[in-house]
């Protein structure tokens, strides 16, 4: 059995892993020699904290004090995601203005505040209030709760990699696209695989 220092490197992402995929394929490494767990937006760093996850996928950048951040290595497209039949499934593209029409959801659990604001803003830039009243629990309640009504949710486009049928994935064209970044324990080392990962990406964000 291998030592702990030698096990595979585990990188915490939530719903669709090739994000992380492409992001070491462009820093050289070989997503085979990692491991990948799926985290719980309810309670998103506690496997990071716990040991279970040596570095965690994030958009934005949570103020978390025991908590690190490489700089933003990628950028992943915003979206609405909608049931099939919901009035803004059949086109190309929204304004987050014409999402403001229908209800969305609430920050889950511990989610941090600030960076629900960022995926699910308060209010539009003319300062529509967006409506946060649906439950977020896990991805098949979500998708339960928009296919059954016309709640929306905003996120991002990688997401559809991971969605069922029955939701379409719209872009949202005036919301920024959001920083992805690399997050690990601000006062604990890095096992050399993780350390090398996060070297490497920030290396290749600037050539």
């Amino acid at each position: 059995m291998a030592r702990p220092d030698q096990r595979a490197a585990v990188v915490g992402v939530h719903g669709s892993r090739h994000l992380a995929e492409r992001l070491m394929v462009a820093a050289g490494h070989d997503p085979g020699d990692f491991e990948f767990g799926q985290y719980d937006v309810t309670d998103p760093f506690r496997l990071l904290r716990d040991g279970t996850f040596d570095l965690m996928l994030i958009k934005y950048s949570p103020r978390e004090p025991d908590i690190a951040y490489s700089r933003p290595l990628m950028f992943d497209g915003r979206a609405v995601f909608v049931g099939v039949d919901h009035p803004l499934a059949a086109l190309d593209s929204v304004s987050v203005e014409d999402v403001a029409d229908y209800d969305a959801f609430e920050r889950p659990g511990t989610f941090p505040p600030d960076v629900w604001d960022e995926v699910v803003p308060p209010h539009t830039p003319s300062g529509v209030p967006i409506r946060r009243v649906h439950p977020m629990t896990t991805i098949e309640a979500m998708v339960s709760i928009l296919a059954t009504t016309k709640a929306v949710h905003l996120s991002f486009q990688s997401l559809d990699a991971v969605l069922p049928r029955e939701v379409r994935v719209v872009p949202v064209r005036d919301l920024p696209a959001a920083p992805v970044r690399l997050a690990f324990l601000r006062d604990q080392a890095l096992r050399p695989q993780a350390a090398a990962f996060v070297a490497d990406a920030e290396s290749g964000v600037t050539r």
